[in-house]
């Protein structure tokens, strides 16, 4: 194909191809070419101009298919226009030849209509040049029209359509000829040429005033008729040509030429409204040529041309716009309404009539009012629809005042106006609905009286209108939650009061059924008692139905209705009803079949419909509480209800002999009985009526083939049947369409109505399956059937096979033995029923049986095959399909293949051709290839042969949809044939015709099934695999270039596929180009492909779509629709604004996912962009004044003057991107603020950073962060927060509290010592004020508390006046919920009071737990302070300040936090202990609402927790107030209490027992959680669990509790090690750790004050008596359960295993394994670490001796494990922290007591011995490897060992022995680090009091020492290191000296003098001497001075010995006599850092 790529046409290559290639060449060339002209030089052009018209034109007669043409035209108008224009005429002369040319054969016409889309396209690009031509050419055109077939006509309207366009005003002497040939197609016969037509005229409208002025009548009877048996696309053509003329005819201001020569009238609204509304009401027969019938009133106007006007209504507005729908709302109402008034009775003169009328008119409210209007003109509206019903409500009042009963309820007027009322009333709901909470101040508006309209119509005279007032109640409950309760009392209240009127009953109980429908939708719920209110008041309506009987069947019909409404409130509601539910169910039948006999011999037909009315609304009652209250139905429950069954079906049996006998008004209520009966036994399981399934099967049978059915409702009956894959192919009404609303009537076909609210009272409480519209249910005639259908299939797969076979043939005989119309009437009842049963049973998978149930089947299935009716063949291909899968057997199935194979090569008729080719494609799908490739190879033969019949485009259409099921099913088998395939399919897509839409959609379903089944084989890059993937791309080209919507649709979805298998070869520009355009198509599926598409491609290359969307949209001049205005706004723009108006869900779920991904991989790059789309949106519909008062934030910000301006100055609308946007969309908007800041914290650091931001802003400007907008984002959060919307209310303050989070901690550099966020704290109290109102939601109030306790919490404020002003908020709404469960507001459901009170107390919780660490941080000396000295006081101020806050209420809060975690513990109790659990409830929760609490409970527990534990150690569980123990605690339940007993008379508790109550509740809570953690716990709750438990341990009084109670201690340490196990999160561990140091030290404490006591006791007896107390007792066993230190064992050896794996001897134990290197563990894991050794060495203090001995050896194995481990050798000599640690720890061990106690003396002695050794095996290890420890931590630790053991342990010689070696050895080391340390280990050695211990080392090492000085003496140190060793070595001597007896010292002074004199300088030399020397000289000039005193006579002698010393030391002396004091002083400071040094290390483990 590459070949094709060129200017002019390959003709060598084009000659050698086949006929179907060539035309895929020429396509190629083509689509080339057309990008190709664009890019190529004008010149260039030009010069190969002449051959390539010439190329172009000969294609004109190689016959052309249509999508060439159009290229081929377009190409030409291209060339011309960009080259030369002198040969064009010859070129329209040619066109204009080959179509005068009087050749009609079929292959000659492929030509002339390429010759007339040529000439369209010339005109349209050349248009005024050709200006001389035109006329000729347009007659030529018209002539040529009078003969054209349908094809011809369509093609040439197009091409009038382009030549008006291209030559605008120009054209005008041919606009009557052109408009008189559109107004014959305008009503063709080829629904495709009407459209053309339309579109021809709507382009002719733009130019010819008479259209829309004189000729405007005529137009419009024209579109009028035009829409009779039209389809979807004509009406949508022809509604939009309708629309737009008459909105012309409003709008138009006249050119002045135009006046002078024919006098205009401009069209009055009322007129133009007149015209549309005749259509509405006449149809087409027009004004006075109203035919005889209609004068009769028997014809009613067509479905269609209703439907046509309404949606031409529509367009009318659109056109008109907004501002001028709000400006003339009124009249249009008035005249929309009057279409179903009474003025026109005709319009409504059936029920069925009416109803489908009503749809219409609320059609066009709703696309009105919901599509143009913002939401301040919305609440206009909503205020005008009041006025309206007003109106409406004031005319049924004064009828019926009048006269008496009788003449009244007949009245016309009343009956009229009932249509009236219903739309308006729906409209109003619907409108409230969408406003949600935004509408407040309209119902809060008394003038408006809004509710009060709509409760004055609730006892409207019709059902109807009741039934819609109920429903706009409905809504206005679920828009706005806090009316729910009030509406429901005030509707109960006035069905209490108007007992006795019918109208009041019915229209009230519809009323409260309604508002409690709504309560699923509102989470805050009802009131629990309301559920007994109407329980009791519809027990009371059936118990007095039978007091009167004018109100017997409205009161028994009512009190079912709302029992069963009740139902919906879910099963907690329900179970406390359930007893009295089942009571009622139970009397409503009778008990024996005899009862029922007797029954039917009394009453008459009124009884007896009060009868059937009662029991169908009990039934109906049942069904509901089945549906929704799944969990109640127990085993039991079950039982109960059974019993009535069999009655029930009994009944239903008699029914026809009771019709007999009553006569016929009882037919609707025994429809209805039916119906609720069959609906019931669908839900329940049907073993529940095991008994009563045969007589259920022949009562179903003889129901579907009933004679007296007159409708056949296929349209309805079998779309559930079908496959919804099917559906496609079948009338494009079955597929989604905006207009589904109105389109839904005709495809119910004439005599059926349409669902409607009235048809079935009991749906009003239901949810509406389709979004959020009114219920439709259909009526009961029709709906009975389709349960009847439903239940057929679940009783006959249950039934024994002899049954089986005997009702499916008197089915089939039933078909046999009627005739015509009603013969498909029973087929299709018939039929759908078997499907229903196949369905039933195949998805049950159950067996049909044996052979002879097959035969009556399969003919039932074949007749249906062959079916007239396209849907029964489409659900007898279904049945078809299922039959073979449930009889599952290979031969059955080979045969079915066989009967299709059969029929499709013998009939020629379209209906069998197509039954069968689709019962092929439905077996493949259910049965996989159908196993043998034979069949499949047949299968695709035949289907190829078919779809190339062009004489039937259904056959075509029909046999690819079955290609594409097979390609889907076969995968792989199929790829031998995917080449001829799509060569087909190339082929059929270049030939067949544009008007037949269908065949190309189908032809697009096997493109993508085909792309499917190559899927990534697509990337390949042979030969045969790029061939496919150019044929698919052509393909895909192809169909994007189609007219028809949804194949442009299969385009885009094909273009998906390719893109996700081989996204290189996909050209994203063009594809993104073709998105954008239809991006706000009028077609649903369209925009649905689009989004899909969109949706994809940003999860990979957001940006690349973002920048193609702009580039396009500035490069393209008209293409682009005029709704996404993606040049401003971006792409991103455009989807915001196509969400806002959008209504489908699906859509708008595709536009936040693709917003979404756009937004994660480009919001950081493209910051500032995002944050103006949505402060665009916020600010948008932000009210005038909450804009100024935000502009007053920041006076200093200059630079965003231009922001401010726009948000003040909103007069020009043009400046603004989004026009008031919906709540939703706004919402929307807050919530990708802070997915924006999430995604900002993933990228650079400098986004919470304001001076590295501004930094790097000023290195390049175009750097933007995050925190750079900080005020912007306040600002958005403060909008959101204060808006009237409660859901855009609560996104506003989730964002501020994002922000206060992520920005509380970031500095203001131009202020040190405050942070950025202070300035905005006015801001922050402003959006947080008004939550805290008392019309606030609870849920609202609960999350502003959230941001109050961030914000306190956050430290951002340190002024305390400042903080008040948040803290008042807290402290108001702590005042509020003091009372308890009581006091708060009764509008909503008791669990939201709870969630109001616990986020209060929540809120405090978190804010006193951060006063306290602030309070404790502070009291810890200042070490550093950076800060001036009045800031530091302002801090610590604060931190107390806080606390002094919350002190004034802690009294208050304790009692409350005690009485919630009472609660929570009562909730958390496992539910066998729950008939224990207080009847009224708990403080804050009450008891019937406890489900619902649990949850927020479990939100808010463990802060409460970890407040209440600090609370109680701040206290020290010291009862402060002395009748807090007695009065609080005796008093009944109250919040204020402990809630510990409610009976008053109590005995009263001591102190002790209420702090013992406390301490067991806080650490019951914190097991029960920490025990069994669910996954869902959060981080949060894990940490303020474990933190109340350290503030609990941290006072004296509960650590006794602990240490004295050995098991709770054991039980609390393994549920921590439980928690460490579990848990990966360093924090958590830690803290856990934490817990066991302080468990440890409760028990280190108790065993201490055991001992002491026990030791003052017994002071006198001897000590050997004592007994011996801690673990391990007498004989020094551990039991692992029963021991406290073992459990503390296996959780530090779990927390030291699992950083330092090495440490488990199993595992270095085994021969495999090499001792690794030592390591340095992370932060966390030394800290873990550490924290492990730290409980280890405190263990054995909580032994016995005994019991010490039992530990040790593990003990010591693990710490020297660490050290052996960790000791890595760090710069500087520095000791890891793990070493340090486990130094620390040894220390700790071997000074403990016990080693000393003589009980365990000896064994420690053994144990410390052996630890030391193995000390010593690390030092020089067997097989050489361990060579990386440290020298300086392994000699610390035997340093350790010998200054901390008694001396018996290390003074045996082979210790000692070892331990002299080492120091020897490390003496040798170069290492100067080492050499320091090591002197100063020995310096501590030597000096150690017991010379037992200290003599041999100094034997052994101080002649090496000696040496070393000397050896330093002799060659000078050279730099700061080895004067630091020297000194060191001098201070070894030193000490020596002073430990020394007198006979060795002399000899030892004798040896150190001459060491320093040498170092000593002359003046000369000390001038010229390095720093080094010049110390060294100081340094030993000071100690000569000290050591020349201290032992005179040894230094004399000295001296004396030797002269030359003596004279060096006189010098140095002398040189330095006169600043020696300096020098003294001065050396001094020399000597502090060593010094330092070595007490440090000793104080760290000596």
């Amino acid at each position: 194909m590459e070949l094709a790529h060129s200017l002019l046409v390959n003709e060598e290559v084009y000659n050698q191809l086949g006929e179907v290639q060539k035309a895929e060449f020429i396509f190629d060339w083509l689509s080339y070419l057309e990008k190709l002209l664009l890019a190529t030089s004008r010149s260039d052009v030009k010069e190969k101009q002449k051959t390539l018209v010439e190329q172009l034109l000969s294609l004109l007669n190689s016959s052309p298919g249509p999508p060439t043409r159009k290229l081929l035209a377009k190409n030409l108008g291209v060339l011309y226009s960009i080259g030369d224009t002198f040969s064009v005429y010859e070129t329209i002369d040619k066109c204009n030849d080959l179509i005068r040319s009087k050749d009609d054969s079929p292959s000659y016409l492929p030509t002339k209509l390429a010759a007339v889309v040529c000439l369209g396209s010339l005109y349209r690009k050349l248009g005024r040049v050709l200006v001389n031509t035109f006329t000729d050419t347009v007659g030529n055109i018209l002539k040529a029209m009078k003969s054209a077939e349908s094809q011809g006509r369509y093609e040439i309207m197009l091409s009038l359509q382009n030549i008006l366009n291209g030559l605008g005003a120009a054209a005008t002497p041919c606009h009557r000829d052109v408009y008189k040939a559109a107004k014959s197609c305008l009503t063709d016969r080829s629904m495709a040429v009407r459209c053309a037509a339309a579109k021809c005229l709507l382009e002719l409208q733009k130019e010819a005033i008479f259209m829309w002025s004189t000729d405007l009548d005529s137009v419009a009877t024209l579109c009028f008729k035009s829409f009779e048996g039209s389809n979807y696309d004509v009406r949508i053509s022809v509604s939009k040509l309708l629309g737009t003329v008459l909105a012309k005819a409003i709008i138009s201001k006249h050119p002045g030429s135009a006046v002078s020569r024919q006098s205009i009238r401009r069209l009055s609204l009322e007129e133009v409204l007149e015209l549309l509304g005749t259509g509405f009401l006449r149809g087409s027969s027009g004004f006075l040529r109203a035919s005889g019938d209609m004068l009769k009133g028997t014809s009613s106007v067509s479905r269609d041309v209703r439907v046509g006007v309404t949606q031409a209504y529509v367009v009318f507005v659109s056109t008109l716009g907004g501002t001028w729908l709000e400006k003339n709302f009124a009249a249009f109402l008035s005249h929309v309404l009057s279409l179903v008034s009474q003025s026109h009775p005709k319009a409504t003169q059936t029920q069925t009539d009416a109803v489908c009328g009503r749809r219409c008119v609320s059609f066009i409210l709703r696309a009105a009012i919901g599509g143009l209007l913002g939401e301040k003109a919305q609440i206009a509206a909503a205020r005008d629809i009041c006025q309206t019903i007003w109106k409406l409500k004031k005319v049924v009042d004064a009828v019926m005042n009048e006269g008496n009963v009788e003449t009244r309820v007949g009245s016309t007027d009343v009956m009229a106006s009932q249509h009236m009322l219903v739309c308006a009333l729906q409209e109003l709901g619907n409108l409230i609905y969408s406003l949600g909470t935004t509408v407040a101040p309209l119902l809060q508006d008394s003038s408006a009286g809004l509710l009060d309209s709509v409760i004055s119509v609730i006892q409207h005279p019709s059902i109807a209108v009741r039934l819609a007032a109920a429903w706009c109640l409905h809504c206005i409950a679920v828009a706005l939650p806090s009316y729910l309760t009030p509406l429901l009392d005030r509707c109960l209240e006035r069905l209490t009061v108007l007992k006795s009127s019918p109208e009041a009953v019915t229209g009230f109980s519809f009323a409260v059924a309604a508002l409690l429908g709504a309560v699923k939708h509102c989470p805050l719920g009802i009131p629990h008692g309301k559920g007994k209110i109407i329980m009791t008041l519809a027990e009371d309506l059936l118990c007095s139905a039978v007091q009167n009987s004018r109100l017997s069947a409205q009161r028994t019909q009512s009190g079912w209705l709302l029992i069963a409404a009740l139902m919906t409130l879910g099963p907690a509601v329900v179970s406390h009803h359930l007893a009295r539910l089942l009571l009622l169910w139970k009397c409503v039948f009778p008990v024996s079949p005899k009862d029922l006999e007797t029954e039917k011999s009394r009453g008459d037909s009124f009884t007896w419909q009060v009868t059937l009315e009662g029991r169908a609304g009990a039934l109906c009652a049942i069904k509901s509480f089945v549906s929704h209250c799944g969990d109640l139905l127990t085993e039991e429950v079950i039982q109960r209800l059974l019993p009535p069954l069999p009655c029930a079906v009994d009944l239903l049996i008699q029914l026809s002999s009771v019709l007999r006998t009553y006569g016929s008004t009882l037919k609707t209520p025994s429809i209805v009985y039916k119906q609720r009966l069959y609906e019931l036994l669908i839900l329940l399981p049907p073993e529940t009526y095991e008994g009563n399934l045969c007589a259920l099967l022949k009562e179903l049978a003889a129901d579907l083939t009933a004679s007296d059915i007159q409708v056949a409702a296929s349209a309805f009956l079998l779309p559930p049947l079908c496959h919804q894959d099917d559906l496609v192919i079948l009338s494009p009404l079955l597929q989604e369409t905006d207009h589904r609303f109105i389109e839904e009537q005709l495809l119910l076909g004439n005599g059926i109505a349409c669902g409607s609210l009235e048809y079935d009272p009991y749906s009003v409480y239901e949810k509406d399956v389709e979004g959020d519209s009114v219920p439709k249910p259909l009526p009961p005639v029709l709906s009975v059937i389709s349960s009847a259908v439903r239940l057929f299939g679940v009783v006959c797969a249950r039934v024994g096979e002899a049954q089986r076979l005997f009702i499916l043939e008197q089915l089939l005989n039933s078909i046999k033995h009627t005739k015509g119309a009603r013969q498909q009437i029973v087929q299709l009842h018939v039929v759908s029923s078997l499907s229903s049963f196949l369905k039933y049973l195949a998805g049950s998978k159950g067996n049909l049986g044996p052979e002879e149930i097959r035969r009556p089947a399969l003919a039932l299935v074949m007749g249906a095959l062959e079916s007239p009716n396209p849907l029964l063949r489409c659900a007898a291909a279904e049945a078809w399909a299922r039959l073979a899968q449930v009889v599952d057997d290979g031969a059955f199935t080979a045969a079915l293949a066989q009967v299709s194979f059969d029929k499709l090569k013998s009939a020629r008729d379209v209906v069998t051709r197509t039954g069968y080719s689709l019962a092929l494609g439905s077996l493949h799908r259910y049965l996989g290839g159908i196993s043998s490739s034979q069949h499949l190879n047949s299968c695709v033969g035949i289907l190829f042969t078919l779809s190339q019949d062009s004489t039937s485009p259904d056959v075509q259409t029909w046999a690819l949809h079955s290609l594409s099921l097979i390609i889907d099913s076969a995968g792989p088998l199929y790829n031998m044939h995917v080449e001829p395939t799509l060569s087909l399919i190339i082929m059929l897509l270049l030939n067949v015709p544009p008007t037949h839409a269908e065949v190309h959609q189908s032809l697009g379903r096997c493109l993508n099934a085909l792309i499917t089944t190559l899927g990534p084989e697509l990337q390949g890059n042979s030969t045969s695999i790029s061939t496919l993937r150019t044929s698919c791309l052509l393909g895909c080209a192809v169909m994007q270039d189609n007219p028809d919507c949804l194949v442009q649709a299969q385009a885009i979805s094909c273009l998906q596929q390719l893109h996700m298998f081989a996204p290189r070869h996909v050209n994203l520009s063009s594809l993104v180009s073709c998105l954008c355009v239809n991006l706000c198509s009028p077609y649903l599926l369209l925009r649905r492909a689009v989004l899909a598409c969109l949706r994809q491609l940003v999860q990979r290359e957001a940006a690349e779509v973002s920048e193609h969307a702009v580039m396009l949209a500035k490069d393209s001049r008209e293409e682009l629709t005029p709704d996404a205005n993606i040049r401003e706004v971006g792409l991103e723009g455009a989807l915001l604004t196509l969400l806002d108006k959008e209504t489908d869900q699906k859509l708008c779920h595709d536009i936040k996912e693709t917003l979404n991904h756009m937004l994660i991989s480009m919001a950081v790059d493209k910051l500032s962009f995002w944050l103006k789309l949505c402060k665009d949106v916020l600010a948008a519909s932000a009210d005038f004044t909450t804009v100024t008062c935000v502009d007053t934030m920041q006076e200093e910000e200059g630079d965003k003057g231009d922001d401010a301006s726009v948000l003040t100055t909103r007069n020009d609308d043009k400046s603004y991107p989004f026009t008031n946007p919906r709540w939703a969309t706004r919402v929307f908007a807050a919530e990708c603020i802070c997915r924006i800041i999430n995604q900002c914290e993933n990228a650079h650091s400098a986004h919470f950073d304001i001076a590295l931001a501004q930094e790097m802003r000023k290195r390049d400007s175009r750097n933007d962060f995050l925190v750079l907008h900080l005020a912007d984002l306040i600002r958005m959060a403060f909008m959101a927060a204060t808006d009237h919307s409660d859901q855009l209310r609560l996104s506003g303050l989730e964002t501020l509290l994002v922000v206060i989070r992520r920005f509380a901690s970031i500095p203001e550099p131009e202020f040190p010592g405050h942070v950025i966020l202070e300035q905005y704290q006015a801001n922050v109290g402003a959006a947080l004020r008004p939550a805290f109102t008392s019309e606030t939601p609870p849920d609202v109030t609960a999350k502003a508390c959230q941001v109050c306790s961030a914000w306190i919490a956050s430290g951002v404020v340190s002024d305390l006046n400042d903080l008040r002003r948040v803290h008042q908020l807290l402290v108001s709404s702590l005042t509020k919920i003091q009372a308890g469960k009581e006091a708060l507001s009764h509008l909503y459901n008791e669990s939201a009071s709870t969630m109001e009170i616990l986020a209060v107390l929540k809120a405090w919780a978190e804010v006193y737990i951060i006063a306290v660490e602030r309070h404790k941080s502070h009291r810890q000396p200042l070490k550093t302070t950076t800060y001036s000295e009045d800031s530091v006081r302002n801090e610590s101020y604060s931190s107390d300040g806080l606390l002094d806050l919350v002190h004034a209420d802690l009294g208050t809060l304790s009692r409350l936090w005690l009485a919630a975690l009472q609660d929570f513990a009562l909730l958390t109790l496992p539910s066998e202990f729950a008939s224990q659990l207080p009847v009224e409830g708990g403080a804050f929760y009450t008891a019937e609402t406890s489900e619902n609490a649990k949850l927020h409970y479990y939100n808010s527990w463990a802060l409460i927790l970890h407040a209440t534990a600090l609370w109680l150690t701040s206290t020290g569980f010291v009862v402060a107030d002395p009748d807090e123990g007695a009065s609080h605690l005796s008093r009944p339940v109250t919040p204020t209490s402990m809630c510990q007993g409610s009976s008053s008379g109590a005995t009263v508790k001591s102190p002790e027992d209420v702090c013992t109550d406390r301490f067991h509740l806080i650490l019951g809570i914190s097991v029960e959680f920490l025990c069994s953690l669910r996954s869902d716990a959060t981080m949060e709750s894990i940490t303020a669990c474990l933190h109340a438990l350290q503030a609990l341990l941290d006072v004296p009084w509960p650590r006794s509790k602990i240490g004295s109670d050995q098991d709770l201690g054991i039980e609390l340490l393994n549920v921590l090690h439980r928690v460490i196990l579990t848990r990966e999160s360093p924090s958590i561990q830690l803290a856990s750790l934490e817990v066991v140091r302080q468990i440890i030290c409760a028990a280190q404490e108790h065993v201490k004050e055991k001992r002491r006591s026990a030791e003052v006791d017994d002071g006198a007896a001897e000590k050997e008596t004592l007994p011996e107390f801690g673990e391990g007792k007498d004989t020094g066993g551990l039991v692992p359960g029963k021991s406290l230190v073992f459990a503390t064992l296996e959780l530090c050896v779990c927390i030291l295993v699992r950083q330092l794996p090495e440490l488990n001897p199993k595992l270095t134990g085994s021969p495999g394994v090499k001792a690794a290197k030592p390591q340095v563990l992370s932060e966390d894991g030394s800290r873990l670490v550490s924290a492990a050794l730290v409980i280890l060495s405190e263990l054995p203090a909580v032994c016995s001796p005994e019991g010490s001995i039992s530990i040790l050896p593990t003990i010591l194995y693990l710490t020297i494990g660490v050290l052996r481990e960790t000791a890595v050798k760090l710069p500087g000599g520095q000791l890891s922290s793990t070493v340090a640690a486990s130094l620390q720890a040894l220390k700790g061990i071997l000074s403990s007591p016990m080693a000393r106690a003589e009980k365990s003396h000896t064994a420690w002695t053994d144990l410390l011995r052996r630890a030391l050794t193995t000390i010593l095996d690390c030092w020089d290890p067997v097989d050489g490897t361990h060579q990386e420890l440290d020298e300086i931590s392994l000699l610390t630790a035997i340093t350790v060992f010998i200054l901390s053991t008694s001396p018996e342990v290390t003074t045996i010689p082979c210790l000692q022995k070892r331990c002299i070696e080492t120091f020897k050895t490390t003496l040798k080391i170069k290492d100067p680090v080492v050499q320091i340390k090591t002197y100063q280990l020995l310096l501590s050695v030597f000096q150690y009091p017991n010379p037992a211990v200290s003599y041999p080392y100094i034997y052994s090492l101080v002649s090496s020492i000696v040496e070393k000085l000397q050896e330093i003496d002799k060659r000078k140190p050279e730099d700061a290191t080895e004067l630091q060793i020297f000194q060191e070595g001098i201070k070894v001597l030193e000490a020596l000296v002073s430990i020394a007896e007198e006979q060795h010292r002399s000899q030892l002074v004798s040896s150190l003098l001459p060491i320093l004199i040498s170092f000593l300088l002359d003046d000369n030399a000390l001038g010229s001497a390095t720093s080094v020397m010049k110390n060294l000289h100081d340094f030993a000039l000071q100690n000569l001075m000290q050591i020349g005193p201290q032992y005179s006579s040894v230094f004399k002698t000295v001296m004396a010995s030797s002269p030359a010393l003596k004279a060096r030391l006189e010098a140095a002396i002398k040189g330095n006599q006169e600043n020696v004091k300096v020098k003294i002083s001065t050396s001094k400071h020399t000597k502090n850092p060593g010094k330092n040094a070595s007490i440090q290390l000793k104080t760290n483990f000596l």
